[in-house]
């Protein structure tokens, strides 16, 4: 490897890998049919289209939904949020048109340069802002997106905190030589039905899916052979979504993957977490039944990559049982049945003591999972709906071979996709490596359905550190 390849290999290990985006990408437009997003209506009201803003503008703020601009530069485009690297953060700028402090001095060409080629009118940019995907955004788009900014109001203050990598991280005009290499992220696909075609664009470009889905190759560019297959994104890990059956989303119809992206949510599958829970939040879900149609008939179509993180099948015969049809619904009865079941639990366990003459372990998984989680996921799991707390039952985390996500979780917590949901708190400071295995393994078995889990706390410390 050369110097340079090595610096630069160095210098885009996780800057790439943690483009904190979540979900989306696409390919460069086809003459022969239309990609743009200019003709469509969002199935939710946008917050930030206006009857005095120009149809234009509105549209604009539909193309700001599907880039996912939010989930890094926040509603009001001020920046400041920290994309986690293992050699630092690196923060997003301000985005609004302040002349001052943001992209108020650019052109409709600096814009579509800082979009495809990651070049601000001064400095390179560096490719946590996908650029290697947007590359592939058509002019009309990038024109709807401009008169969009134009309408946003200003933020007039720079980011609390800026990027500041060391020497010789901090040499932007690096990334010159790496563009060379990446950029674009993917090529456009032959023999797509038009829907398919619209589909592609949008998960390859416009929402640059495989920023976080993908691997990375010795650059840290994205590896085209193994594409949608699979990343890890700091603490999270970005599931395989090829349609491959026994490690991607091939059960999966195209229903469910409009449903999924649509609420972030799929009864006994999957839920959405971490920046998946962001781009759901932010963009996916205002998009139009048409657009997100298209983005599954397209993931039905890419190439199918097994991997070695097999998902196995819903067992519905080993699920739970609701404890009975209210208790989903009512608080005080899951409170009280919460109750006596922790002293049902203690009750054994000192039975057991005195019969032995031996203490035992307190701490069982049973009660440490009711402990820690039982009062907002429920003791069977089912959650309470109403109220926003996720059910958990037979969810795709519980069910993968690696329990690295669902470690995490526990470790970390996580946020819903929706705003109204609650966040989950993580509990890496309450919890020993033991115990958040013995919760992995009892939620994994009695409400993932698998027949076995062997976690241990080894693996729970490799994983989180």
């Amino acid at each position: 490897m050369t110097a340079l390849s090595a610096l630069l290999s160095a210098m885009l290990l996780s800057i790439v890998s943690s483009a904190a985006l979540a979900d989306s990408a696409s390919s460069v437009s086809s003459s022969l049919y239309n990609t743009s997003l200019l003709n469509t209506s969002p199935a939710i009201s946008l917050p930030s289209v206006s009857p005095a803003n120009s149809d234009l503008a509105n549209r604009g703020a539909y193309v700001a939904r599907t880039a996912d601009c939010m989930a890094c530069h926040r509603e009001d485009y001020s920046g400041g949020v920290a994309i986690e690297t293992p050699i630092g953060n690196i923060y997003s700028t301000n985005i609004s048109p302040s002349k001052l402090y943001g992209i108020g001095n650019y052109t409709e060409a600096d814009l579509k340069k800082a979009l495809q080629k990651g070049r601000a009118p001064n400095h390179q940019l560096y490719p946590a802002m996908p650029y290697p995907s947007y590359h592939g955004m058509n002019d009309e788009d990038i024109k709807a997106l401009f008169a969009y900014f134009q309408t946003v109001p200003p933020v007039e203050a720079a980011p609390e905190k800026t990027t500041h990598l060391p020497f010789p991280l901090n040499i932007r005009t690096l990334m010159l030589a790496w563009n060379l290499i990446n950029v674009p992220s993917t090529d456009n696909r032959s023999g797509l039905t038009a829907t398919q075609q619209h589909g592609e664009y949008l998960v390859n470009n416009a929402e640059h899916c495989g920023t976080c889905h993908t691997p990375r190759n010795l650059t840290q560019g994205l590896n085209k052979k193994k594409y949608l297959s699979g990343a890890p994104l700091g603490k999270w890990y970005a599931p395989n979504i090829t349609p491959d059956n026994d490690s991607g989303i091939g059960r999966w119809s195209e229903q469910d993957i409009v449903t999924y992206l649509r609420t972030g949510m799929l009864d006994k599958r999957a839920y959405a977490g971490g920046p998946m829970a962001e781009a759901v939040a932010h963009s996916t879900r205002y998009l139009t039944d048409e657009d997100l149609a298209a983005m599954a008939a397209y993931l039905k179509v890419v190439p199918a990559i097994q991997t070695d993180d097999d998902l196995l099948p819903v067992n519905f015969a080993r699920l739970p049982s609701p404890i009975s049809r209210s208790i989903g619904y009512d608080l005080i009865q899951q409170q009280d049945y919460l109750a006596q079941t922790l002293a049902n639990t203690k009750a054994k366990i000192n039975t057991a003591n005195s019969a032995t003459d031996s203490p035992t372990d307190s701490s069982s998984p049973k009660s440490l999972y009711l402990a820690a989680c039982a009062s907002c996921h429920g003791v069977d799991g089912y959650a309470q709906p109403d109220a926003r707390y996720a059910s958990i039952v037979g969810l795709s985390s519980l069910r993968r071979a690696k329990p690295d996500a669902l470690i995490n979780v526990i470790a970390y917590g996580a946020k819903g996709a929706l705003n109204t949901a609650p966040k989950m708190p993580g509990f890496a400071k309450e919890l020993t490596h033991a115990q958040i295995a013995d919760i992995t393994n009892y939620v994994r078995v009695n409400i993932g359905g698998l027949q076995s889990s062997k976690v241990t706390a080894d693996e729970v410390k490799k994983v989180m550190k």
